[in-house]
């Protein structure tokens, strides 16, 4: 059996064949159109049809499609409620991809949920019977498994996990209020940190030459390689992001007591200069530290395929 998922998102439309070893066999993907809801699905369509060409297979050889798409999603009715960073307001995309696909069962899920969900079907949560995915991109994502399930709240927007304050007026964040999570532990909120201390850093120091003095070339990466070359405001930077990090981190374990919890996304890269520290802090900080069973905090391991397996197997049960 083959599956087919597509991972939608604001700048590409990634579509996968996915085996039933929950492998990825086959990839394509091309930048989103994003002008207007009926310009997107239209892509979607193609770029599905042009990932089936390739493995030498047709829509007969699917059981459905699997959509992992950004906004707030209701999977029960198939429409995209709205989404900041595309044309969708109410969108009936599971009715408008079917008919693009002669009819093929279209079964749709948020993004960061279809990830979480890839990850729990072939990753980091493998195996476990309540998990979470953390996905530190330009936001703070989330995907929550309870009891072998997605679980998406009362009215499909459950999971947005970045957008819990822990800094009370804090800075001004993209969904209206101050202080979330997202606005801190993402890489936009690391990079933020990090041309604040620059401010005041030595024109000379790593972290001004790593950029070649241009402030607008700071990334993700900076603070740490700073820190690496024994700059003690990079080490600063990084300290303080950790910090926040982990202060939400901890907020997750209490609320939920997950079996694992993995943080995926570009700076999870630094691996265990990043994971050791926020462990400890986790370690000390939670409720249930005199437990026998802690919660696992480690790496996903599907990078950015973990949307396109999580999506295709939307409708496949472990």
């Amino acid at each position: 059996m083959n599956y087919l998922g597509i991972d939608l998102g604001g700048t590409n439309i990634a579509v996968g064949i996915v085996d039933e070893n929950n492998k990825i066999i086959t990839k394509v993907s091309r930048p989103t159109q994003t002008e207007t809801a009926e310009q997107v699905i239209d892509a979607m369509a193609q770029t599905a049809r042009e990932a089936l060409e390739k493995a030498d297979l047709t829509l007969d050889d699917v059981p459905w499609i699997g959509v992992g798409s950004p906004g707030a999603v209701n999977r029960s009715t198939g429409i995209i409620e709205f989404a900041n960073n595309l044309p969708f307001r109410y969108t009936p995309m599971v009715q408008m991809l079917s008919d693009r696909l002669e009819g093929k069962t279209v079964l749709i899920e948020n993004d960061a949920n279809a990830a979480a969900y890839g990850e729990y079907m072939a990753g980091a949560l493998k195996g476990a019977k309540n998990a979470i995915a953390i996905t530190l991109g330009t936001g703070v994502g989330g995907g929550i498994i309870i009891n072998h399930e997605i679980y998406a709240g009362s009215n499909y927007s459950g999971g947005e996990l970045g957008h819990t304050v822990i800094v009370v007026d804090g800075r001004q964040c993209t969904c209206g209020r101050k202080g979330c999570w997202e606005t801190y532990a993402s890489a936009t909120g690391l990079i933020r940190t990090t041309k604040e201390h620059m401010v005041d850093a030595p024109k000379d120091s790593p972290l001004w030459t790593i950029v070649e003095g241009d402030m607008d070339k700071v990334n993700g990466r900076t603070a740490f390689d700073a820190m690496r070359q024994g700059d003690p405001i990079g080490k600063e930077i990084v300290d303080e992001y950790i910090h926040y990090l982990s202060e939400g981190i901890v907020d997750m374990v209490n609320i939920f007591q997950p079996d694992i919890l993995c943080i995926g996304g570009g700076i999870s890269n630094e691996r265990e200069t990043l994971l050791a520290p926020v462990r400890e802090f986790v370690a000390s900080h939670q409720y249930a530290m005199n437990s026998e069973k802690k919660t696992v905090i480690c790496r996903a391991e599907l990078g950015n395929d973990a949307g396109i397996i999580g999506a295709a197997l939307l409708g496949k049960k472990d």
